[in-house]
């Protein structure tokens, strides 16, 4: 299937996308002037951006049953009221105790409501089987050119108005969520729709099926380790770039070239899961990340290493979304991917949250962000080597009814 001909559903998650992602990936760049602002060390404002990602996790399965059962459309809207509204109240918090109540749990409820657990659940309703790595792949990219998109215009921003002015724009963006939802539409194929009559499962019971699936769980390690990756990297390399002496404009080019790299490699690797084993391909991917961690806290740090790890590691950034997506719909199918990728990406944002939270307070505590750097290489190989043994053969409800 061309990507041209992928259902207005599709189109409509990569809008949608593009803004929530866009404005989640930005945070880093607001670390410094909002820890300077409240006179808080670094930890203050980690431990924030930890909670948001930990409720974010929190919520998530709960609003991907909610969404199973009253659709995407629905949720959808009331996360963007939700995150506008954390936005704005960050802008205009006069105590930092404010920010654990709007930028943690407003915006990671909105979070939760308006990213991938819910618009692939929607997406995987529309698209075949066969061709889903490659429409999760899409759709993932979208979040990445998001990123490219809003990262820079978080920094010119800040540079013509203040930190306030750019949440409160971000707040203001968040209504263009709202406009894309409100043309989604839960129209299924002819071919799912069948699936969806001939099978009579519980929520209960896919539940217990996927407990009771060894591979399930390694799915859950090995998207710890992905969330520990990317909110560690996305909250502390600013920080980290300037604390090498490099300027503001280095930290905000190499997260954009994060972005704009994981565009690509976010189809690239979603195709590749189409083709291939799913599980290897994953392999493949976080050995890639081994080594290119390896070698940014090996080499010495200049604008141009900085420029090169933010590429590299952008073309291998979310390319685990498609391929763990793509995994748990293969092995337990469509019905219920948003409530059971929902449970998977729970654990995802446990990742987040220590990475976001560990950074920081290791930082104030030794100064250097060498030890928590090194510790990402070693999860890297680790999440390598978990994906091989996963057994990613539909279960066996679905190979009856096949």
């Amino acid at each position: 299937m061309s990507i041209f001909r992928f259902p207005l559903l599709v189109w409509l998650g990569i809008g949608i996308l593009i803004v929530c992602l866009g404005i989640r990936q930005s945070f880093g760049i607001f670390m410094m002037p909002i820890s300077e602002y409240f006179g808080t060390g670094r930890e203050f404002f980690s431990f924030a951006i930890a909670l948001q990602n930990l409720l974010f996790g929190v919520f998530q399965p709960f609003v991907g049953m909610a969404a199973d059962k009253w659709g995407a459309k629905r949720i959808i809207i009331l996360g963007a009221i939700s995150y506008a509204a954390g936005l704005y109240l960050t802008s205009i918090a006069v105590e930092p105790s404010m920010l654990y109540l709007s930028l943690g749990v407003l915006v990671g409820l909105g979070l939760s409501a308006t990213s991938y657990v819910i618009v692939l659940g929607a997406v995987a309703k529309v698209v075949p089987a066969q061709h889903t790595a490659k429409a999760f792949g899409l759709t993932t990219a979208a979040g990445s050119f998001g990123m490219f998109a809003m990262i820079p215009g978080a920094q010119t921003l800040m540079t013509h108005f203040d930190w306030q002015g750019a949440l409160q724009a971000f707040a203001l963006l968040c209504t263009a969520m709202i406009a894309f939802a409100m043309f989604m539409k839960s129209s299924k194929s002819s071919e799912q729709s069948k699936q969806a009559l001939d099978d009579s499962q519980t929520l209960k019971q896919a539940l217990s099926e996927a407990f009771a699936h060894k591979g399930y769980w390694l799915i859950h390690a090995g998207f710890f380790v992905c969330g520990f990756h990317v909110m560690f990297i996305a909250t502390h390399l600013p920080s980290y770039l300037a604390d090498k002496s490099l300027p503001a404009s280095s930290a905000a080019m190499a997260l954009a070239y994060v972005g704009i790299f994981n565009i690509f490699g976010s189809y690239f690797w979603g195709v590749m899961g189409d083709r291939f084993n799913k599980r290897h391909v994953m392999s493949a991917l976080y050995f890639v990340r081994t080594l290119v961690i390896g070698a940014f806290v090996t080499l010495p740090v200049t604008e141009q290493t900085a420029a090169i790890f933010g590429a590299a590691i952008g073309f291998c950034w979310l390319g685990t979304v498609p391929l763990t997506s793509g995994l748990v719909r293969q092995i337990f199918g469509a019905r219920y991917l948003s409530t059971l990728y929902g449970l998977v990406f729970f654990t995802h944002q446990v990742g987040s949250f220590l990475g976001a939270w560990v950074g920081g307070r290791i930082y104030d505590h030794y100064g250097s962000y060498d030890p928590i750097w090194w510790s990402t290489v070693i999860l890297a190989f680790a999440a390598a080597l978990i994906h091989l043994p996963i057994n990613d053969k539909p279960v066996a409800r679905l190979a009856m009814q096949n």
